[in-house]
C-alpha cells in the first residue's frame, strides 16, 4: 500500500482529489491509518482506481498495527464519510479546511496510509475484528469525553473514539461539526504524543455521506417503473439485553433518532447499535411486563443524560385465544428531570412472534405511531426506521417470525385503487359520450349539385 509522501501543503486534499473518482459506489467510505511508530506498510504496492478494500484485504492491512509493541490503538468512528468530503469542504471550494489536525498527522507521522474506499460490511465489523484481535482494554469515549483519557501502558489498549454525528445536518452545520471532530482528534492525539505514549489511529466510517448511482446498475434502475436510489444496507446485530445467560428483550433499528425542540437533532444509532455504547441496566424482563431500558450519556451537547424507555405486556386475549404482546408507552427522561410520555398506537404482535415496521414515529404519516400524552412529550419527534422488537419468548439470541406492522390494504393499493376507479370513470363517460353520436341523414353527391340543408331542418 502507499504511504503518503505528497510534499504538497494540502496533503489530505491532494491525496484523496486524485482517487476521487473511486467514489462511484454506495457501499464504500475512506480510512484513514497513522502512526507514530513506523510500520511495515509496502509503499510499493499501489491500489488501482476503482478498487474496494474488502475485510480480508483490510485485515492483513491491519497487520501492522495489531503486532507492533507497545499496542495502543485509537480508533475515531463517525456516523458518516466519504472521500469527497476531502475535497467539497476544503479550501478549494471556498471554505477553510476543516481537517487540519488531520492532514498533519497524516504529513508529519512516520507512518501513514489513506484507503480510499473500504467496504462498509468491513468497517461495520471493525471494531468486532479489533476485540477479537488481542486482549486490549477497551475504553469507549464521545467527543464530549475525551479529556478524560487516562492509558494504561502495561497492556494493549484500544480507545474507541464516537465523533459527533453529521447525517440530519444541512451543509453549514456539517461543516462545523466535522471541524469540531478534527479538534477531537488533533486534542487527543496531541495528548499521548506530549505523555509520550506510542499509538495508532484509525479514523474511518460506517457509512458514505455522499451517496450516487453505482455504474452497475444505472441501466437496471432506469428500466424500473418508478425507481428510487440504491438504499444503503446496514449490516449490524440487534441490541441484545440478557438476564444470566438467556436472551430477553431483542432490539433493532437501521435509524433510531430523535429532535428535541425542533432544534437539537440526536441520531441514537450508532452508539445503540454498532459501538453499543449504551447502559442497558436498567432494563427489565418477566412473563408478564418487560421494559426495555436505553440510557445514554452525553448524547449531544446540553444533554447531560438521556433514557428511553419502551414498556410492554404480554396479556391473553379470549377473542383470539393466545397471548399478545403489546407496546405500551414510550418515555423520553432527559437529565433525569424532565419525562416526555407517549401513547403507542398499532404496535403489537402474538406473544412468540417479533414485531416489526418499516416506520415508526410521531409522525402522523407513519403506520405505527408514537402520541404525545403529555405536554413534555410534544418536544420530542421520534424517527425510528426498520423497527424490529420482541420482549417475549426470546429462542436462541434471534428475532421469531415477525409480525408486520402493515395491513392488507397499504396506501400504494389504496392510491391504485383509486386511480383505477377514476380512469374507469373516464374511459365509461367517453364511451358513453361517444354512443350518443348521431350521423347526418343526408350526404353530398360529388356528381350532382351540392346538398343544401334549409335552416328549418
Amino acid at each position: 500500500m502507499p504511504r503518503l509522501g505528497c510534499p504538497a501543503p494540502a496533503l489530505l486534499v491532494c491525496t484523496l482529489a486524485v482517487l476521487s473518482k473511486m467514489a462511484m459506489s454506495v457501499d464504500h467510505v475512506p480510512m484513514l491509518l497513522w502512526s507514530a511508530q513506523r510500520l511495515q506498510w509496502n509503499p510499493d504496492t499501489a491500489l488501482h482506481e476503482g478498487h474496494i478494500v474488502s475485510a480480508r484485504e483490510l485485515t492483513e492491512i491491519l497487520q501492522p498495527v495489531l503486532t507492533q509493541n507497545p499496542r495502543n490503538l485509537i480508533l475515531f468512528l463517525q456516523d458518516t464519510l466519504s472521500v469527497d468530503d476531502f475535497t467539497y469542504f476544503s479550501e478549494s471550494h471556498g471554505n477553510k479546511n476543516p481537517f487540519p489536525n488531520v492532514q498533519e498527522s497524516l504529513q508529519t507521522s512516520p507512518s501513514s496510509l489513506v484507503l480510499p474506499a473500504v467496504d462498509c460490511e468491513a468497517t461495520r465489523y471493525l471494531l468486532s475484528f479489533l476485540q477479537k484481535s488481542a486482549d486490549w482494554k477497551l475504553t469507549k469515549l464521545t467527543n464530549l469525553s475525551v479529556s478524560h483519557l487516562e492509558v494504561d501502558t502495561s497492556k494493549p489498549n484500544l480507545v474507541v473514539v464516537q465523533l459527533q454525528q453529521l447525517s440530519g445536518f444541512n451543509e453549514l452545520s456539517a461543516l462545523e461539526a466535522i471541524a469540531e471532530n478534527d479538534k477531537t482528534i488533533g486534542r487527543l492525539t496531541m495528548d499521548l504524543q506530549e505523555q509520550g505514549i506510542p499509538f495508532s489511529v484509525i479514523y474511518t466510517a460506517l457509512r458514505p455521506s455522499r451517496i450516487s448511482r453505482r455504474t452497475d446498475v444505472v441501466w437496471e434502475l432506469g428500466r424500473q417503473l418508478m425507481a428510487t436510489e440504491e438504499e444503503e444496507s446496514l449490516s449490524y446485530p440487534p441490541l441484545n439485553v440478557t438476564t444470566g445467560n438467556a436472551s430477553c428483550i431483542l432490539f433493532y433499528a437501521t435509524n433510531f433518532s430523535l429532535k428535541a425542540n425542533n432544534s437539537v437533532f440526536i441520531d441514537l444509532t450508532n452508539v445503540t447499535f454498532v459501538t453499543q455504547n449504551v447502559d442497558v441496566s436498567s432494563s427489565e424482563c418477566s412473563d408478564i411486563n418487560t421494559v426495555l431500558s436505553l440510557r445514554y450519556t452525553e448524547p449531544v451537547n446540553g444533554i447531560s443524560s438521556l433514557e428511553i424507555r419502551f414498556l410492554m405486556s404480554n396479556e391473553f386475549y379470549g377473542g383470539s385465544a393466545r397471548n399478545w404482546s403489546t407496546l405500551h408507552l414510550v418515555e423520553i427522561v432527559q437529565d433525569e428531570e424532565k419525562f416526555a410520555n407517549f401513547s403507542v398506537s398499532a404496535i403489537s404482535a402474538p406473544a412468540e412472534y417479533s414485531f416489526h415496521c418499516q416506520l415508526v414515529g410521531t409522525s402522523n404519516l407513519y403506520p405505527a405511531r408514537l402520541i404525545p400524552s403529555n405536554d413534555e412529550a410534544k418536544n420530542w419527534e421520534v424517527f425510528i426506521s426498520s423497527l424490529q422488537i420482541q420482549g417475549f419468548n426470546v429462542e436462541n439470541n434471534q428475532f421469531s417470525y415477525a409480525s408486520d406492522c402493515t395491513g392488507f390494504f397499504t396506501p400504494g393499493i389504496w392510491m391504485g385503487l383509486v386511480t383505477s376507479i377514476i380512469l374507469l370513470w373516464i374511459l365509461s363517460y367517453g364511451i358513453h359520450m361517444i354512443m350518443q353520436l348521431t350521423t347526418n341523414s343526408r350526404f353530398d353527391d360529388p356528381k350532382g349539385p351540392a346538398l343544401s340543408v334549409p335552416q328549418t331542418e
